[in-house]
């Protein structure tokens, strides 16, 4: 049986080593989108604080989304305008579910 080595580099150092199928297989780790929110843990959307359009602040508070009994506040991670609201209030999401997607304000 040959054995089937691939060169795998960790912190600047290259190894020699098997990788399993297992690895070879896994989802390749993206950069998230900062202009899109998603939803960390799943719960239910209570209130909807702004509207498409609508032009926001760092800071604002964009939606409240209720899970384990808490009402987690949504913020906006930059200023920018609300181009698409991809929930409704009262639904029930799951974890990684868009909710609202963002854009930067146009220069004037």
């Amino acid at each position: 049986m040959t054995v089937k080595y691939e060169k795998f580099l960790l912190n600047g150092v290259e190894y020699k080593t098997q990788l399993t199928q297992k690895w070879v297989n896994r989802k390749k780790w993206e950069e998230p989108n900062p202009y899109l929110l998603t939803s960390h843990i799943p719960g239910t959307i209570m209130q909807i604080e702004v509207k498409e359009g609508q032009e926001v602040q760092e800071g604002d508070v964009l939606l409240i989304l209720q899970a384990m009994k808490m009402n987690n506040k949504l913020a906006a991670p930059f200023s920018g305008k609300i181009k698409k609201i991809y929930v409704n209030s009262g639904a029930k999401i799951p974890k990684g579910t868009l909710m609202i997607e963002m854009e930067e304000n146009e220069a004037v």
